[in-house]
């Protein structure tokens, strides 16, 4: 594989967790052959990087995705491309005929689901994300990114190897395929945005769509094993807005008794055929959870551009003199050689005593 470099004309980068490909962008690339040869739809990667330089110091290089070609346009001083993250490869590269994956580790799983699409491709398994927790049978009628993500089988009943690990799989910014825990609050904090330094006119809002404050998850193969749960996890914290009571599935009147008029519920359920113990079904209980109640409130914000910030990362913003929030990031977008960049973010509400 040879890289040939390339001059940059506008280019512009998004990144957001909630998409299947986590990163894409668009540029102008200056002076560079189209064709068989040069920059096509079918076989051409692109990586973009962007420089940090200051006084007496080389230039940091830090990487700002790397992308497959999705649409591409001659221009007069080169190309115009629409990029994609590599997930979009995967994505592409569907099973020509209905495939039984399994029972094995969920490694030697993933890592060949992967290197079929993307030939040499090396999986990264970050801390929290085990490679080697079992994984049943299982068929795949032919979508082989929801086989690794969060897809379902022909009866409904969700099948993705990353939900069942209570995790998330995505290309990063330098293209490794990863496969990650769920982020959530109690993540380490990767930037402090002081007010009126970085950030420049903040936008909060709260809604209640995707709200979920109870999660049944339950397991079951299919296979005539026995199967698991449903186990229930619910937001337990006195102090949160989406308080769901002491007990709401054994003792569902308690709040009424405690004088407890907020509290109320939204429940959700969540069966996969690749849950294969209590434990299990717990974890992916508290990602799902750390997820739904993430979504109520969230923040809008420009600072000063800081190209290794990705999406997941946990970040403190002083929205407010004095009032420091803990934020995790759900998307970024920002122009490469730009001095801003523009994010939105997700908390929980708490309720103040």
């Amino acid at each position: 594989m040879t890289w040939l470099p390339a001059q940059l004309g506008d280019s512009d980068v998004r990144a957001d967790r909630s998409a299947e490909c986590r990163y894409s962008a668009s540029a102008d690339l200056l002076g560079v052959p189209l064709g068989r040869s040069g920059v096509n739809t079918v076989a051409t990667r692109v990586r973009l990087w962007q420089g940090v330089a200051g006084p007496r110091m080389d230039t940091v290089w830090i990487p700002a995705g790397t992308y497959a070609v999705d649409d591409v346009e001659r221009t007069r001083l080169g190309a115009s491309v629409e990029l994609l993250g590599l997930e979009d490869v995967i994505r592409g590269a569907k099973f020509p005929t209905a495939r039984t994956l399994g029972p094995d580790t969920a490694g030697h799983l993933v890592d060949p689901l992967v290197a079929e699409a993307l030939p040499g491709a090396v999986v990264s398994w970050r801390a929290g994300a085990d490679p080697s927790t079992a994984v049943p049978q299982f068929v795949v009628d032919e979508d082989r990114w929801q086989a690794l993500s969060g897809g379902t089988d022909s009866s409904g009943t969700s099948t993705g190897i990353a939900a069942a690990l209570a995790g998330e799989v995505y290309c990063d910014a330098r293209g490794v395929p990863t496969m990650a825990p769920t982020p959530t609050l109690d993540d380490p904090v990767v930037w402090r945005i002081p007010y009126g330094v970085a950030l420049v006119k903040p936008s909060e809002k709260q809604s209640a769509e995707g709200l979920v404050n109870l999660w049944v998850i339950s397991g079951d193969g299919g296979d005539g094993s026995a199967s698991v749960g449903p186990v229930y996890v619910w937001d337990d914290d006195p102090n949160s807005l989406t308080y769901a009571g002491p007990a709401p599935v054994e003792d569902p009147l308690a709040p009424q008794r405690l004088g407890m008029p907020w509290v109320r519920l939204r429940v959700e359920r969540y069966s996969s055929a690749l849950i294969t113990s209590t434990a299990q079904a717990y974890t992916v209980g508290q990602a799902k959870l750390a997820d739904s109640l993430g979504v109520q409130s969230s923040l809008s914000f420009t600072s000063v551009c800081h190209p290794a910030l990705e999406p997941g990362d946990v970040v403190e913003v002083e929205v407010r003199p004095g009032e420091w929030q803990r934020h995790i990031i759900d998307s970024l977008s920002y122009s490469l050689g730009a001095v801003s960049m523009s994010c939105t973010t997700r908390t929980t509400t708490r309720r103040l005593n």
